[in-house]
């Protein structure tokens, strides 16, 4: 398969989910079981998606490789994405499948009631794909794999890599989705790092996690010893957690006035590429990641359209503003699939 030329030079490729998103917003406190008056806005979403478009936005040379129809809402999602400076050349196109769809109510304060995502199309993402794409892949300084893939396409992109200096990130996406990583590691094919939230880490190591530093180091060092360097756990409103097999940071969230947190994991994660590509050390690169999530929980947009390495700076040395702590979760909930 023939990429386009900017594809060989990507620094980071992310692969997985893209996706059209709807949000809905209550305009006062939402009332189950009956209609509530509110707004809704539709814009491109996807982990995957939104984390390149992020690292374009933080000048980085990224590529997508993702699965969309050949409907409106793919051609939309392609266009819109190479727009803000991602090459969506290896992206298919796959005429079977609808565009995936992402749906989230969120009440009058930003909060997440419920969400569906429709994302069967990344079916579509098979181990044939990431073949014909090793080439590309093992080209790139990371590449960022989201829980959308399944688990034989997350084994064949990590033997795929594995010959080659590229580090593979694995976001879970969800608690049902960070399984898929297990028949990796089981056949001792383990990414660089993973990126998990509390139930997400439990998902990773068969039992359940409390929320203490000491806890969550031993839940690290259970993933340390079976191949995974970097063990970032997003802990809420409490920050995170970022281990090592040395060594561990507790890093705290940034408060920030709430509009929406939709977006804010993913830009956690672009913000802290971001920074190791330009030589930042683990935790200084994980601080201004807190500080990318900060400045998407205070925008209405799940990707922050003027976002730039120096307004990430500038926000994480203002620190805090009044109002309330962003919780730092990933924007889709657990589901069933």
């Amino acid at each position: 398969m023939v990429s386009h030329p900017l594809s060989q030079m990507a620094q980071v490729i992310t692969i997985g989910g893209a996706n059209m998103d709807l949000k809905v917003q209550t305009l006062a406190p939402a009332v189950p079981g009956t209609s509530n008056p509110g707004r809704a806005a539709q814009t491109p979403g996807g982990v995957a998606r939104n984390v390149a478009e992020n690292l374009a936005r933080l000048g980085v040379r990224v590529a997508l490789l993702s699965a969309v129809g050949t409907d409106v809402l793919g051609g939309d999602l392609m266009r819109l994405a190479a727009e803000a400076g991602v090459d969506v050349s290896p992206t298919v196109r796959v005429p079977e499948h609808a565009t995936g769809t992402y749906t989230a109510v969120l009440d009058s304060g930003g909060e997440l009631l419920i969400a569906v995502a429709a994302m069967g199309i990344t079916s579509a993402l098979t181990p044939a794909v990431v073949a014909g794409h090793a080439g590309m892949l093992g080209g790139a300084a990371y590449v960022v794999a989201d829980g959308n893939l399944s688990p034989e396409t997350l084994l064949a992109l990590l033997v795929h890599t594995g010959q080659s200096e590229t580090r593979v990130i694995f976001e879970p996406v969800s608690v049902p989705k960070a399984a898929r990583l297990l028949p990796a590691l089981d056949s001792g094919h383990a990414p660089w790092a993973v990126t998990p939230n509390l139930a997400e880490l439990s998902a990773l190591v068969g039992a359940e996690v409390p929320d203490t530093a000491p806890t969550i180091r031993e839940a690290a060092l259970t993933l340390h010893g079976r191949g995974v360097d970097v063990v970032w756990v997003r802990r809420g409103v409490r920050g995170s957690l970022l281990s090592i097999s040395q060594e561990l940071w507790e890093l705290p969230a940034l408060s920030a006035d709430v509009v929406d947190v939709t977006g804010a994991g993913d830009a956690m994660l672009a913000g802290f590429l971001a920074a190791l590509l330009d030589g930042q050390p683990l935790p200084d690169a994980a601080r201004e990641a807190h500080a990318a999530a900060a400045l998407t929980v205070e925008s209405a947009q799940t990707v922050v359209p003027d976002l730039t390495r120096g307004a990430v700076r500038a926000r994480l040395l203002t620190g805090t503003v009044s109002g309330l702590t962003y919780p730092v979760a990933h924007d889709a909930p657990p589901d069933p699939s």
